[in-house]
């Protein structure tokens, strides 16, 4: 079984991250797409994270219906901050039999060498790649293990999303109806 692994924080989970998981488990030749919950990214700063067992739910609230949808915690078990190269290596080791490919936007194509052990993911693993606007052409858009898939863009961010909340505006149709209400619920970012 060939599976995409999404990985991100998901403060929170929005229709773009599902629209892109979807169109990759339906319009490639994955079987299956999981969202991989990172504690913390070690790009990003943690303090305006939810706490990741929050950000899990709503992502397992999201995906609930879709039965090529699935969701894994296993950074939440690794040492923090979580490096790609681990948890591939953690998951392949742990489903021997599944073949993981890295899903990544291409705004993450041109500092991609200075993830840890780059090299390594580049020999064991394809990176499928989604297109997002405005970046610098990459060295390695050519790389073998690369392949770019024309996956449907939609401009929308956790960061608006958030900034909507704390606005007091609405987030209808950013996030799904059950995320919406868990974010109400929860009152996270008031």
């Amino acid at each position: 079984m060939k599976v995409g692994l999404l990985f991100g924080s998901f403060n929170p989970v929005h229709m773009g991250h599902l629209i892109l998981g979807n169109y990759m488990a339906y319009n490639t030749d994955l079987s299956a797409v999981w969202y991989v919950v990172s504690p913390q990214n070690p790009f990003k700063a943690s303090s305006s994270l939810l706490h990741e067992f929050d950000r899990l739910h709503m992502v397992s609230l999201a995906i609930d219906k879709n039965d090529r949808l699935g969701i894994s915690d296993i950074e939440f078990k690794m040492p923090k901050p979580s490096y790609t190269i681990d948890s591939l290596t953690y998951l392949q080791d742990k489903y021997p039999a599944y073949q993981f490919v890295l899903i990544i936007g291409e705004d993450n194509l041109p500092s991609f060498p200075k993830w840890k052990n780059y090299e390594r993911i580049l020999d064991f693993f394809e990176v499928y790649v989604y297109p997002r606007s405005g970046n610098p052409e990459s060295p390695l858009k050519n790389h073998p293990k690369i392949k770019f898939i024309p996956a449907p863009l939609l401009d929308i961010s956790a960061t608006l999303i958030r900034d909507c909340v704390r606005a007091n505006k609405s987030i209808t149709y950013m996030v799904p109806e059950v995320v919406e209400q868990y974010i109400h619920q929860k009152r996270f970012w008031v």
